[in-house]
């Protein structure tokens, strides 16, 4: 074989391995890695991490994950696919004065997962959390606080699905959740605490269930179903030192309550007329400045 044919062929070589080191660079990674030391340049490995939770989301499947190495504040984020952001074992802030925390506005069946976060709007944040489209948000282990809106805010525009867990939501100008969407959202709590914010959870539509929750120190109501059709389930909650404990405030507004603790309210229960607040017949409405009453009382099944 002649040199020039080797020549050639060399050169084929080196421009195949250099097309696949460039593939191999540019593919996006099932999990990659944020650091307070991190740079958003490098490619978001363990050993080469990002700055920020915005730089690491470009290089990051759809379905990965986006780990935290150490302490720091990773910034503001908006997620357009299915991913998991996880603080898990480590101090993972967000920052968001001045700002929303996280918008997440997927698609139809993604599925968004924050976890172990602290978001902190510091008095200027806008809302914690955004929930403008996909198919399930899931919060767990988070803390939101410091914003004038809403902790976490659900504006879907067609159908999805909401579940906190674990999650304490404090010091908001808004509500602690708030459903007020064009869609058809369905919400989950369990074991969160919602304190000092305008309302605690507010559902204008859609039905939301929160369970073993304490909802306390808010200025307006801890519940309240406010528009014709939205619905509240209430289950092993404790609603205190807010200005009403349970409010449904529209015509067609239910809130079914069991097993809650409804204590130290200016007002207990509020109903507006038309409205339903149904009570299991386990409840402790007591201690209010006015207790109220439930409009419907069934027997313990």
């Amino acid at each position: 074989m002649n040199k020039k044919i080797v020549s050639m062929l060399t050169l084929a070589m080196a421009i195949v391995i250099c097309a696949f080191c460039v593939s191999q660079a540019s593919a996006q990674a099932v999990r990659t890695w944020v650091s307070g030391v991190g740079d958003d340049a490098n490619p978001c490995s363990r050993t080469a991490p990002c700055k920020t939770f915005a730089g690491a989301i470009s290089k990051t499947a759809a379905g990965g994950e986006i780990s935290v190495l150490d302490p720091g504040g990773y910034g503001a984020v908006t997620i357009t696919k299915a991913i998991t952001i996880s603080g898990d074992g480590q101090l993972a802030g967000i920052s968001n004065a001045g700002s929303n925390g996280i918008i997440v506005n997927a698609g139809a069946n993604d599925v968004v997962v924050i976890r172990s976060l602290s978001l902190a709007g510091f008095g200027t944040g806008t809302n914690g959390i955004r929930f403008l489209a996909g198919k399930q948000l899931i919060v767990e282990n988070t803390t939101i606080s410091g914003v004038t809106g809403h902790g976490i805010d659900v504006a879907l525009s067609a159908a999805g699905k909401l579940s906190v867990k674990n999650t304490g939501i404090r010091d908001c100008g808004g509500s602690g959740v708030n459903v007020a969407a064009s869609g058809t959202p369905s919400v989950s709590i369990d074991n969160t605490n919602i304190q000092s914010c305008g309302s605690g959870l507010a559902v204008a539509t859609g039905q939301a269930t929160i369970s073993r929750s304490v909802v306390s120190q808010n200025t307006n109501q801890a519940l309240v179903a406010s528009a014709s059709g939205a619905v509240i389930n209430a289950e092993t909650c404790v609603l205190t030192n807010n200005d009403i404990g349970v409010n449904a405030s529209a015509s067609g507004a239910i809130v079914r309550i069991s097993n809650c603790d409804i204590m130290g309210n200016v007002t207990g229960i509020s109903i507006a007329s038309g409205g339903s607040v149904v009570s299991f017949g386990n409840n402790k409405n007591t201690g209010n400045t006015t207790n109220g009453a439930p409009s419907t009382l069934l027997a313990q099944q």
